[in-house]
């Protein structure tokens, strides 16, 4: 329920105070069967990382419909939305920033699904949620390349 000048000033403010701020962005089930995803991205981005180092940044995209759902976004579709955030990174700032820009794919990521995301050229890496809980689990994610 915040705005994206809300987060831009809270990430601002973190990194004023040399924090790294995770900055999540992502379309509800509705936005998303309406096929506005990719703009809803686009302007989360433009306006939520505005005036931002976009090398002291973690952007995640944690898609709302998967929190606390189960449900997780195909790997090819995770890869599509993380690929719209480097664009509009690069689009705002420029190829420099989008390359050193990291961004993290969030929605119910499980050690199965793990090894997939981690795959796709635009997911630097996984912001895992409830699964971090289960230390079992955790390394299982966390060892997705010994298992994947």
């Amino acid at each position: 329920s915040e705005s994206d000048e809300q987060i831009n000033h809270r990430a601002r403010s973190a990194q004023t105070n040399g924090l790294i701020p995770i900055v999540c962005v992502g379309e509800s089930d509705e936005q998303r069967s309406r096929g506005e995803a990719e703009r809803v991205i686009r302007r989360q981005v433009e306006q939520g990382l505005e005036g931002l180092d976009p090398s002291q940044l973690v952007v995640a995209y944690e898609p709302i419909w998967a929190i606390g759902t189960g449900k997780t976004a195909t790997p090819e579709d995770a890869q599509e939305m993380c690929a719209t955030v480097r664009n509009a990174v690069r689009g705002s700032w420029g190829t420099e920033a989008a390359d050193s820009v990291r961004i993290q794919y969030g929605g119910s990521v499980k050690p199965v699904n793990a090894p997939d995301l981690m795959r796709q050229p635009d997911i630097d890496g996984a912001l895992v949620g409830g699964a971090s809980l289960d230390p079992d689990e955790f390394a299982r994610i966390i060892a997705y390349r010994l298992v994947g």
